[in-house]
């Protein structure tokens, strides 16, 4: 099949290595434009473009800010694609676009539709206690990610998961789904999607890093891990906010939620709301992440100080999952 590929961050890069090292023809790959990025403010290419251009160099790279209007549609024409390929692309595909390729546009969506619709199924599935998630290969509607699923295969999400663990798995998983797929295209059964069953994973904001010791040490943990390796959970001490990496959850503790009630070599413990957390992996504003210990000697945190929780600006959501 002529394939047009089109994604942008990490996650789509297993995707697009397959492709190219199947039997299949790459046409091109569409990324969205490069971004400042550093202290230089250079611009900088995505991962999707920085491997085409070391890794397939004849592939024809394109970088629209756009896909409305009948140009886009006239561009991707001249293609004659079979089929269009996309995964966490960042653009919104117009049906102009969609109705191009011979068989369509398939997403590879990262949760197991319809949970988790929507730009975060990631981090939403480790927030929200999931114990499982997975990849679905996705016939592409004009509704956010309410096409058919042609197909899907599920993973567990682990205790000791971050989002960052998960994402990985599942790019990798997405990559060997899509080849398997393509092969299998001629007898897909699509499997329309219950509506009635739909969340929706919104977009990540900081704010929501923001950790509120008067909730539970279990929902603070899954805050921790779904935010790691972004935006990172996080709590103010005085003019400034320190970063968690890790920690983990202890028993009930007699004090007020936010009181430091241990810090040594094996952790810094906080009340909450229900138990403790312990947070063994932090971060200062400009340094870089610190087991406890080494933290505690360039930093020390006192027995007794007591954390805030955050203001009504700056709080994250309920424990409802």
């Amino acid at each position: 099949m002529k394939i047009v590929f089109a994604g942008t961050p990490d996650f789509a890069v297993p995707a697009l290595q397959a492709l190219v090292g199947s039997e299949h023809d790459v046409v091109a790959v569409y990324t969205q434009p490069d971004r400042p990025a550093g202290r230089g403010r250079r611009l900088k290419p995505g991962p999707v473009k920085a491997w085409t251009i070391e890794h397939a160099p004849t592939v024809e790279i394109r970088q629209p800010t756009s896909l409305r209007g009948e140009q886009a549609a006239e561009e991707l024409a001249e293609l004659t694609p079979d089929l269009m390929v996309v995964a966490a692309y960042g653009l919104i595909l117009p049906r102009s676009i969609l109705a191009v390729p011979t068989f369509g546009c398939w997403n590879i969506h990262a949760s197991l539709l319809p949970r988790w619709r929507g730009a975060a199924p990631i981090a939403r599935s480790v927030l929200a206690g999931d114990e499982e998630t997975g990849v679905c290969i996705m016939q592409m509607a004009a509704g956010l990610d309410t096409g058919d699923v042609l197909s899907r295969a599920a993973t567990p999400i682990t205790d000791d998961d971050t989002g960052g663990s998960v994402h990985d798995r599942l790019a990798r998983l997405g990559a060997e789904l899509l080849i398997d797929t393509l092969a299998r295209r001629e007898a897909l059964t699509p499997e329309p999607q219950d509506d009635s069953q739909a969340t929706y994973a919104s977009k990540l904001e900081k704010e929501e890093a923001n950790l509120d010791w008067r909730r539970s040490a279990v929902a603070l943990r899954r805050q921790v891990r779904a935010f790691n390796p972004w935006p990172v959970a996080r709590f103010r001490l005085d003019d400034q906010w320190l970063r968690v990496w890790d920690a983990e959850v202890l028993p009930t503790l007699a004090a007020e939620p936010g009181t430091i009630v241990e810090a040594n070599a094996d952790g810094v413990t906080v009340a909450t709301g229900a138990g403790g957390l312990r947070i063994t992996r932090l971060q200062r504003a400009g340094g870089r992440p610190l087991p406890a210990a080494d933290f505690l000697n360039a930093f020390p945190l006192p027995v007794g100080t007591r954390l805030p929780s955050p203001d009504a600006s700056e709080a994250p959501g309920s424990d409802a999952r």
